[in-house]
């Protein structure tokens, strides 16, 4: 079973990959957030062969939904639409910041990221 991680940010947006059986997710590509964008991940989710979707679910600190959240709502159905695939929501809360903790700002800080998103479903769904 593979995975595609997804960390949406409105200007970039960070990809992840887990190995084929789904035990662990890597920091894959990072990707401008622009009208390619849907292209994009449908390419990356047919060549890797991805089987699910792990995408940051955004809210603010108080866990409601922030002005990102409309957007990845949108992906979450424009993906759902184009690829069939099941599709999970995970809490993204301060990965970007742990991100750049372990590594500093580089320009794969949001895979990065989209890692830790993924790696959190992995490891919460054994």
């Amino acid at each position: 079973m593979k995975y595609i991680g997804i960390d949406y940010g409105s200007k970039r947006v960070g990809i992840a990959l887990s190995d084929d059986g789904g035990l662990m997710g890597f920091p894959h590509v990072v990707l401008k957030n622009d009208s390619d964008l849907l292209s994009a991940v449908e390419g990356i989710i047919a060549r890797e062969h991805v089987d699910e979707i792990v995408i940051g679910h955004s809210v603010n600190r108080e866990g409601t939904n922030n002005k990102v959240h409309t957007a990845v709502t949108e992906l979450v159905t424009d993906l759902t639409l184009a690829c069939g695939l099941p599709v999970h929501l995970e809490p993204e809360q301060y990965t970007t910041q742990e991100a750049i903790r372990f590594q500093g700002r580089t320009e794969h800080t949001d895979a990065a990221a989209a890692s830790i998103i993924l790696n959190s479903f992995l490891t919460r769904k054994k």
